[in-house]
């Protein structure tokens, strides 16, 4: 379903900085090695998802599981390496994102949809199934900008989880609303997992990936640690946590 060959992500952290004489003066290394030198998110990750499978991604801060969920989800190109992906792919990262501030609630569904590759007229068939499960018909028609972050991320999370997609890969969501609204959010997330949906979910709450998930994946520093059954990865990472 999902194949990703030594995938390695450079950022460059100094791009566009510029240092005062007082920082150059007094700088700890060479200004030539510190501006070149590039920040690896991945280094040379390798892994393959098989269709059903419900793979987990635990780390610490910084770890690389944004970045590869991000590219494996096509949203970001890997400095090098390859991404094989077999599938239609719905990705819950940074709920929002891509969404047009000016437009109302409405609009953007039809906006959001039109990205996700749903027909005009798809879209309207589940226009009221959106706005019932984000619970925001008194907003259908008011901008976004003066929407709450929650609000945002309910109006998305709705739109992205209308249909079970092939891959579903989710970052960190289900915290989004309020603790009923969160809730109905985990049930949708069983539901799209027990509909046969193959899924790629990075989660902080390491005890529920180990129960749920079928393999999980350690990241440190941008490098697997560990890769296997999950209750036994996150029991090691637990350890030394």
């Amino acid at each position: 379903m999902i194949k990703a060959s030594n995938i390695t992500m450079k950022f460059d952290l100094n791009r566009g900085k510029v240092k005062s004489l007082k920082e150059r003066l007094f700088a700890k290394i060479d200004d030539d090695v510190l501006d070149k030198k590039p920040f690896l998110a991945l280094n040379n990750v390798s892994l393959e998802v098989k269709k059903g499978e419900i793979l987990g991604i635990i780390g610490g801060n910084g770890a690389g599981k944004s970045t590869l969920l991000k590219i494996l989800a096509g949203i970001m190109k890997p400095s090098s390496g390859s991404v094989v992906v077999n599938g239609t792919i719905a990705p819950m990262i940074e709920l929002g994102t891509g969404f047009d501030f000016e437009l109302s609630a409405l609009e953007n569904i039809y906006l959001s949809g039109a990205v996700l590759g749903y027909s005009k007229n798809f879209i309207t068939s589940k226009v009221v199934e959106i706005f019932d499960f984000a619970e925001l018909w008194d907003f259908k028609d008011v901008p976004v900008k003066y929407f709450s972050s929650g609000m945002v991320a309910r109006l998305a999370f709705s739109v992205s989880t209308i249909v079970v997609p092939d891959i579903l890969i989710v970052d960190e969501i289900l915290s989004v609303g309020d603790m009923s609204f969160q809730k109905k959010s985990y049930k949708r997330m069983v539901e799209l997992m027990n509909g046969g949906s193959t899924v790629i979910y990075v989660s902080h709450d390491v005890e529920s990936l180990g129960k749920m998930c079928d393999r999980v994946v350690w990241l440190d520093k941008g490098k697997i640690k560990m890769i296997g059954e999950a209750s036994k990865v996150c029991e090691a990472f637990i350890e030394v946590v």
